[in-house]
């Protein structure tokens, strides 16, 4: 099997953990093409040691690491809105300790396999880990949409949200009933099951509020590879159906991270 079907499976979550590193599904997807050509380019440098996962992403954070912090200005592309929320952010928290919360929470990496791909030992992940997380919360504080038709899930999504300390403005289990609960409570975060109870979808729920306002989404999936393409607008959160409620936390948090409403002051 050549290297190229060895990393094909695992490209949509890396666009995934791409998107929700940069915010930003166009930036995130610029990252991913650009640790594919240079895997193309030089392909005997390509980690041969560990599995092909592994060391796709490894290349990934060696290209992420050069580029955002010493050769940002080789893309030609100025500042977007995200990366100024960020850079708002990133002065009260470490992009380390996001890199070790996405890859433990959101990619599923366990602690050794994370610090090998952040060069950092499995006991210091742990510690980033749990520094992301607390920063985070302290700084993004947001009313949440939820859009859910299975109760149980719906009930458990919410008991999360509340826990990080987030208010729900409500549950919707229908297209018709998530778009007239966002205009009529504006929530500051929308979580978004793909398939509704009438068949309807969460994406075209989504579409309709996003129509009317600006809100950060999270979608909700079975089938997270179909949204992850990188051939059309996808989602930039993404949450994998069965999910663990550490994924869902960091899901929050990082889509949150971006948001302009909730960058501190002070």
């Amino acid at each position: 099997m050549s290297l190229g079907q060895q990393l094909a499976p695992h490209l949509p979550f890396l666009r995934r953990y791409a998107r929700a590193l940069t915010g930003s599904q166009s930036e995130g997807d610029h990252y991913v093409r650009a640790t594919l050509e240079a895997i193309v380019a030089a392909p005997d440098e390509f980690p041969r040691e560990v599995d092909p996962r592994l060391g796709l992403y490894r290349t990934f954070q060696a290209i992420w690491g050069s580029t955002n912090v010493e050769e940002r200005d080789s893309f030609n592309a100025p500042e977007s809105d995200n990366e100024a929320i960020a850079r708002a952010r990133l002065a009260r928290i470490a992009p380390l300790s996001r890199q070790a919360l996405l890859l433990t929470a959101m990619e599923g990496f366990t602690t050794e396999d994370a610090g090998y791909l952040i060069a950092t030992a499995p006991d210091e992940v742990d510690r980033l880990v749990t520094d992301a997380l607390g920063e985070i919360e302290k700084q993004t504080r947001a009313r949440v949409l939820i859009i859910e038709d299975e109760p149980i899930i719906a009930m458990d999504i919410e008991a999360i949200v509340r826990d990080q300390g987030h208010d729900v403005t409500g549950v919707a289990v229908t297209r018709d009933e998530a778009v007239a609960l966002a205009l009529e409570d504006r929530p500051g975060l929308v979580l978004a099951d793909i398939q509704l109870a009438d068949d309807s979808s969460g994406i075209d729920a989504v579409k309709d509020i996003l129509a009317e306002f600006r809100v950060p989404v999270i979608f909700i999936t079975a089938f997270p590879e179909r949204l992850l393409t990188g051939e059309r607008p996808e989602p930039t959160f993404l949450i994998t159906k069965p999910f663990q409620r550490s994924t869902v936390k960091a899901a929050i948090s990082q889509a949150l991270f971006f948001d302009e409403a909730t960058v501190p002051t002070n």
